[in-house]
């Protein structure tokens, strides 16, 4: 009889611990980004969307551990003005920090332990490709560290390519990342043709989204008023550096699921059901815009974020820090 107590205490135990990461989870799904042809038809406490974090989760809660996320972004600012504010970090990408950050203390809520989310900015993996320079890298690094500071963020933290290779140039750092994680460009040429063909292989499908995704971006980033070359010539460049990015990104993946083995993957890019990334909101709200794609523009209590350009159009203001330096626009009634 003692035995079989001790078994159903066991099994109680266990459920319990079940139950606490489900909760967990479907807290985070709440604010997922999913692609369109799932977005409303796949609820938070979905079975398939858990299964490949929940044992994670159980895991960290069995052990008493805070939960750990890592989300490679904030990479850097567009190159492109008619885009965003200004080099450095402004008030687009204060909110989606506090947001990530208000997500934590929510999760401490059901889970007193609570979680953390560890930005694993991709901005230098890839600066080459995309036209930032590393100076610009380098400084909106360090001021997502000093908001993150500033502003008490105690669940947010950083890690960035140069934390893993010191003393070494940035090329080389990028040199030994691909040569240790990159995969063959052929290979992944093949896999985005097979995912615009309708390939029933998930990996193909975001394979093709993800270079969709980043031509498109990698076009509006070069077309601004500076540049002199016709826009053809243009979409021909970022089709191919479109590839060189998600080679780089994916090395950058890999080394990432090395140095944090037990955490749980968020991605800015939207997932299909049962995905081993949840795509994650930056503001709490659904948008394809990003902090370093746009600027933050304040309605009431609360921000959206749009292209420069877009925002000007409005009935807006621009509004400074208290550095002087330009923060974000906020509509006027």
């Amino acid at each position: 009889m003692k035995v079989l107590n001790k078994e159903l205490k066991t099994l109680n135990h266990s459920s319990q611990i079940t139950n606490i990461a489900r909760a967990i989870l479907i807290k985070v799904m709440k604010f997922r980004r999913m692609v369109d042809s799932e977005e409303h038809k796949c609820p938070t406490d979905c079975n398939k969307c858990h299964a490949p974090h929940l044992n994670k989760v159980i895991r960290a809660v069995k052990s008493k551990q805070a939960i750990s996320f890592v989300l490679p972004a904030f990479p850097g600012k567009s190159p492109n003005p008619s885009k965003v504010l200004g080099g450095l970090p402004d008030m687009a990408e204060k909110q989606a920090l506090k947001f990530l950050n208000n997500l934590c203390e929510e999760i401490k809520n059901i889970y007193p332990p609570g979680a953390r989310v560890i930005i694993c900015s991709d901005g230098r993996v890839f600066s080459d490709v995309v036209g930032i320079t590393e100076e610009d890298i380098t400084n909106y690094q360090a001021e997502i560290e000093h908001i993150i500071k500033e502003s008490e963020l105690m669940a947010i933290s950083t890690f960035n390519l140069d934390d893993v290779f010191t003393g070494v140039s940035f090329d080389y750092a990028r040199e030994i990342l691909l040569g240790k994680y990159g995969q063959s460009l052929d290979e992944l040429k093949n896999k985005v043709k097979r995912g615009g063909n309708n390939s029933d292989v998930p990996s193909d499908k975001e394979a093709h989204r993800m270079y969709c995704g980043l031509t498109r971006f990698l076009v509006e980033d070069s077309m601004h008023p500076s540049q002199v070359k016709s826009k053809t010539s243009i979409q021909k460049e970022c089709k191919i550096k479109a590839y060189q990015a998600i080679i780089r990104s994916n090395a950058w993946t890999d080394l990432i699921a090395e140095e944090f083995p037990d955490a749980i993957r968020l991605s800015i890019h939207p997932q299909i059901c049962g995905s081993k990334k949840i795509g994650i909101q930056l503001l709490g709200t659904e948008t394809w815009m990003t902090p370093w794609h746009g600027v933050a523009v304040k309605s009431g209590n609360s921000y959206m974020l749009m292209k420069h350009k877009e925002a000007k159009k409005l009935n807006t203001v621009l509004v400074s820090d208290e550095n002087g330096r330009s923060s974000h626009f906020e509509l006027v009634e």
